[in-house]
């Protein structure tokens, strides 16, 4: 079951020391319901945040391909080009020994070198998230980023309306 909803209550038995939690759907979940009834179940609450629109994704790869042909190059590698510059990143610090397969999992990964945390010495990666996981507002951020490079090799993009436009219909104001 997964819906969109809020938590309206929380209170704790007394007896048992359990809460209950209780929501409230954003839709009917009534068949949902159902077929859970009186079932052990795993459940997971988190924030709610708008998925980035798959007509930002087909811009950024509109974009990132002008570029591409721009520098005599491939798509690809500018996606990554352009994750190392306007992507979300975390830090994380690993055992030397797998450096490689960290790297092999992220999207780009830059090595920021040794650090020693408690006597430990480890490799500090800023790892990216691939664009898939953005959203609304990282891919604006992210597209902003890429339009700039476009301006910067005089390759036409969309106005500042259009954009603007193309913001709103992703639920961003920036």
């Amino acid at each position: 079951m997964e819906f969109k909803g809020r938590v309206v209550d929380i209170a704790r038995n007394w007896k048992t020391g359990r809460f209950r939690i209780t929501f409230e759907a954003e839709e009917d979940i009534s068949k949902q319901v159902e077929s859970t009834t009186d079932k052990l179940l795993t459940i997971t609450a988190k924030l709610f945040r708008r998925k980035r629109s798959l007509d930002a994704n087909a811009y950024a790869w509109v974009l990132m391909q002008k570029i591409a042909e721009a520098v005599k190059s491939d798509k690809w590698p500018v996606y990554l080009d352009m994750l190392g510059r306007y992507g979300v990143f975390t830090h994380i610090i690993v055992r030397p020994g797998v450096v490689d397969r960290v790297i092999a999992e992220w999207r780009t990964v830059k090595n920021l070198g040794e650090v020693t945390v408690s006597g430990q010495t480890g490799i500090q990666l800023q790892c990216y998230f691939g664009s898939s996981t953005y959203d609304t507002k990282e891919m604006s951020v992210f597209i902003e980023g890429i339009v700039s490079e476009c301006h910067e090799l005089g390759i036409e993009t969309a106005t500042p309306e259009e954009l603007e436009r193309m913001k709103r219909e992703w639920g961003v104001s920036l």
